[in-house]
């Protein structure tokens, strides 16, 4: 911890006495007890210019009232020698307690609203740094010549595996209809999965993983939700039509207006780009992973409500 207790002492004023937690998938998470009894939790993952704009999204937020980690320090590129060495560092305030939402029949509404209240609280665009480029999974618009964006955890290109089935055809259309799009964007969370939310019975208690926010028109946003609010939650899996369905009408009756047919064609083209990329990802590890065929029986209803 030699290192990382050093980071501590010169940017949180207190060194680690203890390690309460630690993972490690797109980032390393350290959860820590300082000296001065303060509990933290420390990330660090490779550098991008965006993180800056994902940690004032966060700022903001914490200081709007919005129950989410406060942050305290970074993001500081580390140029020491040791295991840190040329990754960004943050550390924010541990929040603990709250528990991943149960399966319940109003799961859709729940997460909704609490999505809805969490773009209305969220700062303006243009009073945040840039949040491009947006993670792959919301990379619908990436800059590079073909179709998929470069995975956020595999080293593979993705354009150099065809298939499974026909999900290269309906990646294709989606994005094709996002670019087409004439929505302002709004600052919200990009990977609003069960996974990073917490709760206390119907009251939303924590949301993590800042590092998601982005810069998407709100219909987007919605669809991405309304897609994969499951994930990580005691059922992971993404979610049905009929889920996503009342998801965004969840999310139009919490912000008190109803989507326009091009609203709700982004949202239902931005959430199938989620589900077209985490299945052509899934075939890519595991050619014989069934997530990777979980989208082609859903996909025609998608396209059609996506008007692609």
């Amino acid at each position: 911890m030699g290192e990382l207790s050093t980071w501590c002492g010169e940017w949180l004023g207190s060194p680690p006495v203890r390690t309460l937690f630690e993972r490690a998938h797109l980032s390393t998470v350290v959860g820590l007890r300082l000296a001065d009894g303060r509990e933290v939790v420390v990330k660090a993952r490779p550098f991008e210019h965006r993180l800056a704009g994902c940690l004032e999204v966060q700022r903001r937020m914490h200081r709007a009232g919005f129950p989410c980690p406060e942050p305290l320090a970074g993001p500081v590129l580390v140029d020491g020698q040791g295991p840190l060495k040329g990754l960004a560092v943050t550390a924010e305030a541990r929040v603990p307690g709250g528990t991943v939402l149960p399966p319940r029949p109003d799961a859709p509404e729940l997460f909704a609203a609490a999505l809805a209240r969490l773009t209305a609280a969220a700062p303006s665009v243009a009073d945040v740094p840039s949040l491009a480029p947006a993670p792959p999974w919301n990379g619908w618009d990436h800059d590079g010549p073909r179709l998929w964006p470069w995975p956020d955890d595999l080293d593979v290109d993705l354009n150099d595996r065809p298939g499974p089935g026909r999900l290269d055809e309906t990646a294709r259309r989606v994005r094709t209809r996002l670019r087409r799009a004439a929505l302002p964007e709004v600052v919200g969370h990009g990977d609003f999965e069960s996974r990073n939310i917490r709760w206390n019975g119907d009251e939303l208690h924590v949301v993590h993983d800042w590092d998601s926010a982005v810069a998407r028109p709100e219909a987007a946003l919605a669809g991405l939700a309304a897609a994969v609010f499951p994930a990580g939650g005691p059922e992971n899996r993404p979610a049905t039509v009929a889920e996503t369905e009342r998801f965004l009408t969840g999310y139009a009756r919490a912000r008190g207006r109803r989507w326009t047919r091009e609203e709700s064609e982004v949202a239902w083209a931005a959430g199938l780009w989620v589900l077209a990329f985490n299945a052509k990802k899934a075939s890519a590890a595991r050619p014989d992973d069934p997530a990777a065929a979980r989208p082609a029986e859903e996909a025609p209803e998608r396209l059609r409500r996506a008007g692609a």
